[in-house]
């Protein structure tokens, strides 16, 4: 007769793991270390006794408190990773559904801009890129509070501060947001300039090419000393340009492939052997590409290697 409510919970607490998924992936920027920390998670949840376990009122919130503090601790060592990293380092891109139904409804932590910078299911590489800006606290009062709504009070016990103190990181967090003018782009607008930039780059058309990027323009690859890549921004419209349409010559059994990203339409470059071998993903502003980002360490591709729908 115990039995049955020890099953119940089991299944409501691996239920919680996509969600705990999102949470970590949204933090730490990659998928294999936000699974190392939801496994980390359940092995201390497991590691209770039966009676530690019993105590604890809400398992849901007490799994969101452990994966955060382990995140938070992640974080604090991921600058010095990041400064031993071979060339540039780039968050793993995934399709835009990967995490649907993880994020709370917009009604659920309130309507006003202001309050929060984004409440939604889909992870803009834009975002991720700024995020790494942010202190950890910040990173983790942002991500708890702005897209999973949970209160400044419980943030406040996860990061030892106090709840004022956690407001002021999250007005800091979004305030950094605002100052890189992340507003949603214009999914029609950005679909239209990416699938123009796919085209130019298949037909090695360098005018098309050129034309629709943004004096600003900035490219950044990531191979993690895994595989060739750019190991500095590759900066300005003539050489972004020659870069792309050099990589179509090196490589040209290549086919891209459209696939979608928080970002928006983006492309997968398959080998004939159907392997894929980068994503290339843009950031579009006033009808040109202000930043391509191209991962290309197969370390980071893993969301990627299904066909398309």
């Amino acid at each position: 007769m115990d039995q049955e409510p020890l099953d119940a919970t089991v299944d409501e607490l691996m239920r919680e793991r996509r969600r705990l998924l999102a949470l970590g992936y949204r933090m730490l920027g990659t998928l294999a270390e936000a699974e190392d920390a939801v496994q980390d998670t359940y092995a201390r949840w497991y590691r209770m006794t039966d009676a530690e376990r019993a105590a604890v009122r809400n398992p849901q919130g007490w799994l969101t408190r452990t994966m955060s503090r382990i995140c938070l601790d992640v974080l604090g060592s991921a600058r010095r990773r990041r400064e031993r990293y071979v060339g540039e380092w780039l968050p793993e891109p995934v399709p835009a559904d990967l995490f649907a139904g993880t994020a709370p409804q917009p009604a659920a932590v309130g309507a006003d801009p202001l309050d929060r910078a984004t409440i939604d299911d889909e992870v803009s590489t834009a975002l991720l890129i700024v995020m790494e800006a942010m202190t950890p606290a910040e990173r983790v009062a942002f991500v708890l509070h702005d897209v999973f709504a949970v209160p400044f009070e419980e943030i406040g016990a996860i990061v030892g501060r106090s709840t004022a103190a956690v407001r002021q990181l999250a007005t800091s967090a979004r305030r950094r947001v605002r100052d890189h003018d992340l507003r949603t782009p214009d999914r029609t607008e950005h679909d239209a300039v990416a699938a123009a930039f796919a085209r130019a780059c298949a037909t090695g058309d360098l005018q098309a090419l050129t034309a629709l990027l943004d004096p600003s323009v900035t490219l950044v690859s990531d191979g993690g000393g895994v595989v060739s890549a750019a190991r500095r921004p590759v900066l300005g419209v003539s050489n972004v340009a020659r870069f792309m349409l050099g990589v179509m010559v090196k490589q040209p059994t290549l086919r891209l492939e459209p696939r979608r990203t928080g970002d928006g339409l983006a492309f997968t470059a398959i080998a004939p052997d159907g392997s894929v071998r980068s994503l290339v993903n843009l950031g579009v502003r006033n009808g040109r590409v202000t930043d391509v980002w191209m991962q290309v360490n197969p370390q980071k591709l893993g969301a990627w290697i299904a066909p398309p729908a």
